[in-house]
């Protein structure tokens, strides 16, 4: 990691740069495999120092620090603490998302067939009185997902499909969502049947 140091107004000594390096080292390799850039700046501010640590810790996440002691490495403890409490409650966080989603049930294999329309326009399926058979002209992998339902319309709108069918995260029954023909949202829930 980067870390600069700077003053406003105050003379730093090597010591202190030494200890700001080697403290703030220790805290991103404790909750980060490697942050990119710390800047480090103090002040002083009539009978007490200041301390001001912004911390660009990866792509998107920039944590700032402040402290205040009326020495300059009490200063220091004072917003590293800051940052050091921040980057432990973004890791919780990222922890507890992660085993949120180990825990969430997996989406179950599925396929997906077009089917050829006859002449008359109907689809041919299986054990129509004429005998007539499917023709399979598409088949593509899909998967069923866990969702509640408002959920299933939202990803059935972005994907623009007609249709989806879903496992109901409330019920634990497949469900499905399909556009009709009136534009409204049918939703098909074999587990609210009589």
């Amino acid at each position: 990691m980067q870390i600069t140091v700077s003053g406003k107004q105050v003379d730093l000594s090597d010591a202190l740069r030494q200890r700001v390096t080697e403290h703030l080292d220790n805290i991103s390799s404790k909750y980060f495999d490697h942050a990119l850039e710390a800047n480090v700046t103090f002040g002083r501010a009539r009978s007490f120092f200041t301390c001001d640590i912004n911390v660009h810790a990866c792509r998107g996440l920039t944590l700032r620090g402040e402290g205040e002691a009326a020495d300059a490495h009490g200063a220091f403890d004072d917003a590293a603490e800051h940052i050091a409490k921040r980057l432990r409650r973004y890791r919780r966080r990222v922890n507890e998302h992660a085993r949120d989603l180990a825990q969430r049930a997996r989406p179950e294999a599925a396929r997906q067939y077009v089917l050829r329309q006859e002449e008359d326009g109907a689809a041919a399926v299986p054990g129509r009185a004429n005998g007539a058979y499917a023709t399979v002209i598409a088949e593509t992998a899909t998967e069923i997902t866990v969702l509640s339902v408002g959920e299933a319309v939202m990803q059935m709108d972005l994907a623009d499909q007609p249709v989806l069918m879903f496992r109901n995260s409330a019920s634990g029954e497949l469900n499905v969502v399909y556009r009709r023909p009136d534009g409204h949202i049918g939703w098909i829930d074999p587990g609210r049947a009589g």
